[in-house]
């Protein structure tokens, strides 16, 4: 029987967060760190049978694996965010079919959204979790011209994007073949013209960014635990 892996990414260096925290993932938030509320979520949803966890040095593994899911594997990271996926890619097992990507500075991420993607997965190959864009967006030339985008058709990326696994390899394989920097999973899908499935999330689910992003995910955490009692 084929199974699903989760790639959970914490190995990002937090340049942004400016010193405010020492490891944004291990970052305390409502009682426990960013990782353990990713893995949580995870364990909740019932729909990841193996992880690999992909980290940035021995000393951040060592913490990290107090809250790591099993099965699980640890991978060091790589120089980009591409790469650490290549990483956590080439240790996959065999009997892995299917492959969730997440970036554990989203805490935020539901055990019921997690389900929903694996559903849609196996119809679809591709899809990942996104909202839609509410702001007005314009394009700006060199020119100094402004150009308005429809945001109708405009969607924010969030993770996890979820793949079948021999989409989601060779999208990667092609991305390293060409040399091209890429900025989600979904992206290196782009490139083989597959389609990709969106499920539209109703829920806040920011990334650890900048220091003003703890006191946030901080914030709506308790929120939705104070919901839930």
């Amino acid at each position: 029987m084929s199974r699903t892996a989760a790639i959970l990414l914490a190995a990002g260096s937090g340049r942004r967060m400016q010193g405010a925290v020492e490891d944004k993932v291990l970052a305390p938030l409502n009682g426990k760190p960013a990782f353990a509320h990713v893995v949580a979520a995870f364990l909740a949803s019932h729909a990841v049978d193996f992880y690999v966890i992909v980290h940035r040095d021995t000393a951040q593994s060592l913490r990290l694996s107090a809250y790591a899911p099993t099965p699980a594997q640890f991978v060091r990271g790589g120089t980009e965010r591409q790469d650490s996926v290549a990483r956590a890619l080439a240790v996959l097992p065999d009997d892995v079919a299917h492959v969730f990507i997440h970036d554990c500075a989203r805490p935020l991420i539901r055990p019921e959204q997690i389900a929903a993607l694996r559903r849609i997965v196996l119809r679809e190959e591709a899809v990942v979790l996104a909202h839609r864009v509410t702001d007005t967006l314009k394009e700006h030339h060199d020119s100094a011209r402004l150009r308005t985008l429809d945001r109708s058709r405009l969607w924010a990326m969030e993770t996890p994007q979820v793949f079948a696994r021999p989409l989601i390899v060779r999208a990667y394989a092609r991305v390293a073949a060409r040399g091209e920097r890429i900025t989600d999973d979904a992206q290196a899908v782009e490139g083989l013209r597959h389609p990709i499935a969106l499920l539209e999330n109703p829920h806040p689910n920011p990334k650890l960014t900048t220091p003003a992003d703890l006191a946030w995910c901080e914030f709506l955490l308790r929120q939705r635990h104070a919901g839930e009692a």
